[in-house]
């Protein structure tokens, strides 16, 4: 299993025998123009024109940071047998841009695809991309399961209390990819956004249910966009001293660089 951060809330995530991208945006902006709005800091970790044959996207749900209509577009072109799965009433919105919707899932339903289980996991945040369709469209996370192999991809969520559930139900997992960023200020992200402290806090409800099996935090959604007010290299720092205290296996937390790797054995 192999696990590349390209940015934000952006995987690409191989494992079993397919090629999974997750929330991809390549845009300048994360907004619905983009000659305004969030701007991106960074480039990038992996150029889109340097992408491997894609199988199937993953999508958490509909803001412009995680669904981008220019990427979707770029991928329909240029990946056009690549699936998608989402979640419950994004898949009308897919099917008029040109993509392939295998599955439009609610919580905890699953599909099996490219010799995958995907399960459709719960998540605290909310969805619209405009203001007339807010919550009209479902948010979530996703558990990606190759056989004795899993990832759990939290998506875009504030603190719940369904991390062990999730994780006993369809781990146990090898790595949990949460987010740590755009938190600040807390009187107004705190229900849709963890902070750092947060994510270490699931990741400990995740370890406690996970048979016994080693499982890495992955951390994502940050350093990209600036969204919220913290500043962008916060997250990892705070990250790591949450984890510190906690006394977890500095081996098991992995904050990426931008376009960097990792490699689980499957021995």
């Amino acid at each position: 299993m192999i696990i590349t951060w390209i940015g934000h809330s952006t995987f690409l995530l191989q494992i079993g025998s397919a090629n999974i991208l997750l929330d991809p945006i390549w845009s300048e902006r994360a907004s619905p123009v983009q000659f305004a709005g969030p701007k991106r800091i960074v480039a990038p970790g992996v150029a889109f024109d340097s992408l491997p044959p894609i199988d199937l996207v993953l999508l958490s749900h509909d803001h412009y940071d995680h669904l981008d209509i220019t990427t979707v577009r770029h991928l329909a072109a240029r990946l056009p047998r690549a699936e998608w799965i989402a979640p419950l009433e994004v898949g009308a919105w897919l099917r008029a841009r040109g993509v392939i919707v295998a599955a439009e899932l609610d919580w905890w339903q699953s599909v099996r695809v490219h010799g995958l289980d995907i399960t459709c996991t719960p998540a605290q945040h909310f969805s619209g991309r405009r203001p007339n369709n807010r919550n009209s469209t479902l948010w979530c996370g996703w558990a990606i399961r190759a056989g004795e192999r899993a990832v759990f991809f939290a998506g875009d969520t504030g603190q719940h209390p369904e991390f062990g559930a999730i994780t006993r139900r369809l781990g146990p997992f090898d790595a949990a990819l949460l987010p740590i960023g755009a938190y600040d200020p807390r009187w107004f992200m705190g229900p849709v956004h963890m902070a750092p402290e947060e994510a270490v806090s699931a990741y400990i409800d995740i370890a406690a249910e996970n048979a016994g099996r080693a499982c890495r935090f992955i951390a994502m959604h940050w350093g990209t966009f600036r969204l919220t007010d913290e500043p962008l290299d916060e997250p990892p720092v705070l990250t790591r001293a949450a984890w510190s205290r906690a006394g977890l296996d500095p081996a098991l937390l992995w904050v990426p660089a931008r376009g960097e790797t990792l490699r689980i054995s499957t021995g």
